[in-house]
């Protein structure tokens, strides 16, 4: 029995494949009372020859769950401009992607921590494939 959890295990491992960025996401208070709040997030590459498209922009998915962040994105669109695989258009990961939120208004004072999914594609300059990536995340915001 033990046996066959290490292999479903061991599979389920070598489905998921390599993991070919890690998140870092922290929440930005807004700077003035009235201005959005957002989430920052950075993505790390663990290989220089992947990159995360500019488009479709990535997304944040705030678990449903949760009653401390209200999603404040523009409705995501399928109008977007055409996807061209010879100039392809990169976002700059030395920059955070930021994703607008609030706080909500009967969210509890203190620490939390958020849960949510950022949603994003990618691509391989060398291998000459590109995925969807969704990777889970948890954002700390302290309400005041």
């Amino acid at each position: 029995m033990l046996a066959r959890a290490a292999i479903v295990f061991l599979l389920a491992a070598a489905l998921a494949g390599p993991q070919h960025f890690t998140l870092e996401a922290t929440f930005e208070p807004p700077v003035k009372a009235g201005r959005p709040a957002a989430v920052a997030v950075t993505f790390v590459g663990t290989d220089s020859a992947i990159y995360v498209n500019e488009q479709p922009a990535p997304r944040l998915k705030l678990d449903p769950l949760q009653t401390v962040l209200v999603d404040k994105q523009p409705p995501s669109s399928d109008k977007g401009p055409d996807f061209d695989p010879e100039n392809p258009r990169a976002l700059d990961l030395a920059k955070p992607v930021r994703f607008p939120v609030a706080i909500a208004k009967d969210a509890p004072r203190g620490a939390h921590g958020v849960k949510a999914t950022v949603i994003y594609f990618y691509c391989s300059k060398r291998e000459a494939w590109c995925r969807r990536g969704a990777t889970e995340i948890d954002i700390p915001v302290d309400v005041k």
